[in-house]
Parts: structure tokens; C-alpha cells; sequence
């Protein structure tokens, strides 16, 4: 009898369910001064496509009435003068997402890696070829390569979860690299877009549709994980990238809270799931 009971009481604690996640990071900010686009947040989903080029992970086992962590990444910082910033991690238990690389601005500020990688630029540097940083696999795109001139000094495009940022020419920035799109809350929404490239000319358009910034210092979209356009020579100073977000879906027979504070989050109901959005803050959510 005592080891019935002890067994009822196991089974109970450790009752377990599946929810699925889509957590995307911050951006990366634009480079200054004809610098290249940020890279987007790493895109990690269990519904749908993940970024770069990766398939649809697999839901998360969860245990109820047990803690689990959520940060929302905050999008880098856009600059004047140098690469621009990366951005933060997001995180939803044991799924993280990298932060978007910041894009370059040529003359030693290389473009840096992150979920997506940073466009290069040529600014500073004249002719050749200046390369975009690495994305981070399965989960974004690489920024494009910045070519240039003594006159004409271009940034390359961001890379973006769904593809490759745009190279940099003589004539014009790169384009940022496209987003993903996810039907996770019921209608398909894009995120992480790469940012444009900055120009001594004509600037690189963002993949605006993904959040990712315009170039001439446009800051991406809030809560996509969009990245910053680079800079140009009237607006010196590159975009920030847009801080990213973590939805989660789950069975409408569950409840979500969060123990402690710290999150803000809102929570739809529709078809037998629910969907938790979280678009600030770190802290714990608990299921029951």
C-alpha cells in the first residue's frame, strides 16, 4: 500500500505535457558611416521553418508546476563610427537564440557574427572587397559582402533568417536579407529581417516586411528581431536593432503564470491552444 501511494504520488509531480516556441533574439545595430545592416535575431521555432535553412525543432517537453526561464532579447545598439552592437540573447528554458551581429564599417570594424551575421562595408577602406560575418546555424542567415571605391564607399545588407544579406556595390548598399514568416499565433507574421546596407550613394533597402530597418540609421521593428540599417553620410549613426520575443503555444487546458514578475506577456486563446506572447523582460513562467 505504502508503495502504491508513493508510486500515485510520483506519477502525479512529475506530470509532463509539450508546448511548442518560436524565440527569436535581438537585433544587431547598423554600422556607422556607410556602414552595413545588423544581422537579424536567431529564429528558433518548433512550428514551421527555423532559421537558416533549418527544419522545425521539436516541441519542449515540460513539467508542470516547475519554473522555466524567459528573456527577451534587446536589439543592439546603432553607431557612429564603428561596427554597430549585437544584439541580446533570447531564451525560453533550453532553446536560446543568438543575438543578431552587428554590421561593420569597414577600416578594421569588421561586421560581426551572431544569430544572423553582420553586412560588411567598405567605408574607410576604398576598393575591394570587405566580407559579411557568419550567421549562426539553424538559426540565420550570413550579412553580404560590402564592395567599394575611393568615391563610391557602399555597406552590404544584413542577413536575415530566411536568407543571405545583399552584397554592397559602387552604386548602391546591400538589401537586407529576408525574414521568416510563422502562423504560431493563428496569422502569419514575418520577423527577422536583415537591415539595409548604408551608402556614400544610394542606400540598401531592409526587408521592412521582416522588421529589419531601412538603411540611413532606420531602427528595426520592435519585438521581430529585425536588424538596424548602416549609416550614410548625412546620417552618420546606424540603426538599432529590434529587440526580439518569445511565443509560446500550449494546450487551452493549461494555465501560464509568472512566478516572481518580471515578464510582460499577453495570452490569446483560440482552437483548443493558447498563445503566450512575451515581449519584455527576464524571468520564469510556470504551467498548471
Amino acid at each position: 500500500m505504502f508503495a502504491a501511494k508513493n508510486f500515485l504520488l510520483t506519477a502525479i509531480n512529475v506530470a509532463i505535457a509539450a508546448v511548442d516556441y518560436l524565440v527569436v533574439a535581438g537585433g544587431g545595430g547598423g554600422g556607422g558611416d556607410a556602414g552595413g545592416g545588423g544581422g537579424a535575431g536567431g529564429y528558433r521555432t518548433s512550428v514551421g521553418t527555423s532559421g537558416g535553412g533549418g527544419s522545425a525543432e521539436s516541441a519542449l517537453t515540460i513539467q508542470l508546476s516547475t519554473n522555466y526561464t524567459v528573456t527577451v532579447g534587446a536589439g543592439g545598439a546603432g553607431v557612429s563610427g564603428q561596427a554597430g552592437a549585437s544584439g541580446s540573447n533570447s531564451v525560453f528554458s533550453t532553446i536560446t537564440s543568438t543575438g543578431g551581429g552587428g554590421g561593420g564599417r569597414g577600416s578594421g570594424d569588421a561586421a560581426k557574427t551572431g544569430g544572423s551575421g553582420g553586412g560588411g562595408s567598405s567605408r574607410g577602406i576604398g576598393t575591394g572587397t570587405v566580407g559579411g560575418a557568419a550567421g549562426t546555424a539553424n538559426q540565420g542567415f550570413a550579412g553580404g559582402d560590402a564592395v567599394g571605391s575611393f568615391v563610391d564607399q557602399q555597406g552590404a545588407g544584413g542577413g536575415g533568417a530566411g536568407g543571405i544579406g545583399g552584397n554592397g556595390s559602387t552604386a548602391s548598399g546591400g538589401v537586407g536579407g529576408v525574414g521568416v514568416s510563422s502562423s504560431i499565433t493563428g496569422s502569419s507574421v514575418g520577423r527577422a529581417g536583415g537591415g539595409g546596407g548604408g551608402a556614400i550613394g544610394t542606400a540598401g533597402a531592409g526587408s521592412a516586411s521582416e522588421g529589419g530597418g531601412a538603411a540611413f540609421g532606420n531602427a528595426g521593428t520592435v519585438n521581430t528581431g529585425g536588424d538596424g540599417g548602416g549609416g550614410s553620410v548625412s546620417v552618420t549613426t546606424g540603426g538599432a536593432g529590434g529587440s526580439g520575443v518569445v511565443i509560446i503555444k500550449y494546450p487551452d487546458t493549461l494555465t501560464i503564470s509568472n512566478p516572481g514578475g518580471g515578464l510582460t506577456l499577453s495570452t490569446a486563446t483560440a482552437g483548443g491552444f493558447s498563445v503566450t506572447t512575451v515581449t519584455a523582460g527576464t524571468g520564469n513562467v510556470s504551467f498548471a
